[in-house]
């Protein structure tokens, strides 16, 4: 095994190409047909921005806009819905009293609401946890869902702790997007659900005649949208695998700092604007896919973010500070000093197809919030 870690003035860099060759299952097939089922669904776009090719040096570079997504400005209700859905299938199946029951989450913003929301579709309720920094406008969009908000003056793990203890009352259960140590199978299914955004790609990329990307750039927190990143592309029949990059904040990035150590790590967090990133320990369940598909992992500043967000809006395409790290981390990667072997590392060329994640749009939320 290969492994880089550098630190060029602001980026932090790690690298394992060894990532392209190891293999998983797949997510199950069902999980699509599920999503089509619901009455807002439909593919969120993927848009093709040459002058950003132009600019890195590759041959096309596509952007997933999670903008809108099942009536909400993030790809979370992707993974909440599924799971919803499989909680609620289980209570069923087991002849638990189907009354109502309560919806316990933590969140940075966008899971929380997108949690709310499949409560009230479903004629349940919520209740959810905001730790300190999440904007006022996520923690009121949260709430307009009908939702029980509680703020905890600490980190995001302090507020999942908070969680976990509100859930062990009776007729309430944790729909977690971070997993630990007997606490797996939700979370589980929260990253099935995201599985569905991964088909759309395929099909998207097939019908501009670009075929397999050569990278996918995602951002991360704990890790899940990665994991459902790694399962999808590290899943398929024999050919070409493209390189799997994540990027995180500076302010948090226990992602880039597990994978150096071989193991995963608690960090502690600082302030950024990328708020729903801002998260000090990987999903126990994404850490063994984060460790061995993910070819590469950057962090960022919150400057990096802030300008590829400003970028993206010049182009049409709608990105929170969140959303357009991925085309921070990319633009960290393939440009500056040591350029070139990042490029080589990555297995690009002039002729390369990029597809970058834009996780969330701005609307609801001026500090847009997506606990990945």
């Amino acid at each position: 095994m290969t492994v880089n870690v550098s630190c060029l003035r602001t980026l932090t860099w790690f690298a394992r190409p060894a990532a392209r060759s190891w293999t998983c299952f797949p997510a199950p097939a069902e999980v699509r047909d599920f999503h089509a089922s619901l009455p807002e669904y439909a593919p969120t776009p993927l848009i093709e921005l040459p002058s950003l090719a132009e600019e890195l040096g590759v041959g096309r570079v596509f952007v997933k806009d999670e903008s809108s997504r099942l009536g909400l400005p993030a790809f979370k209700a992707l993974g909440a819905s599924w799971a919803v859905h499989r909680i609620l299938a289980e209570r069923a199946a087991s002849g638990e009293d189907p009354g109502p029951v309560t919806l316990v989450t933590a969140t940075d913003g966008n899971h929380g609401r997108a949690v709310a929301r499949m409560a009230r579709l479903f004629g349940h309720r919520a209740h959810v946890f905001v730790p300190k920094g999440v904007h006022p406008q996520a923690a009121a969009a949260i709430a307009a869902e009908d939702a029980e908000v509680t703020q905890v003056a600490g980190s995001y793990d302090e507020a999942v702790r908070r969680a976990a203890e509100a859930a062990a009352a009776p007729d309430a259960v944790l729909v977690q997007d971070t997993a630990w140590s007997g606490y797996e199978q939700i979370p589980g299914w929260i990253v099935e659900g995201y599985s569905t955004l991964c088909a759309e790609i395929d099909e998207q990329l097939t019908a501009a005649g670009a075929g397999m990307p050569d990278l996918v750039a995602v951002p991360v927190g704990v890790g899940s949208l990665a994991q459902a990143v790694v399962t999808h592309y590290r899943s398929r029949p024999a050919g070409q695998a493209p390189a799997l990059m994540s990027v995180e904040p500076e302010a948090a990035a226990c992602v880039v700092e597990s994978l150096a150590l071989g193991e995963p790590v608690s960090v502690a967090t600082g302030e950024t604007t990328m708020a729903g990133l801002n998260c000090g320990t990987p999903s126990s369940i994404a850490w063994t896919y984060l460790q061995s598909g993910l070819d590469a992992a950057v962090a960022i500043t919150d400057a990096d973010s802030a300008r590829a967000a400003g970028d993206l809006a010049a182009l049409g395409v709608s990105s929170g500070p969140c959303g357009a790290a991925a085309l921070a981390g990319i633009r960290a990667a393939l440009t500056g000093e040591g350029a070139d072997k990042r490029r080589t590392a990555l297995g690009l060329g002039p002729s390369s197809t990029l597809v970058l994640l834009s996780t969330e749009g701005t609307v609801a939320n001026p500090h847009a919030a997506t606990d990945h």
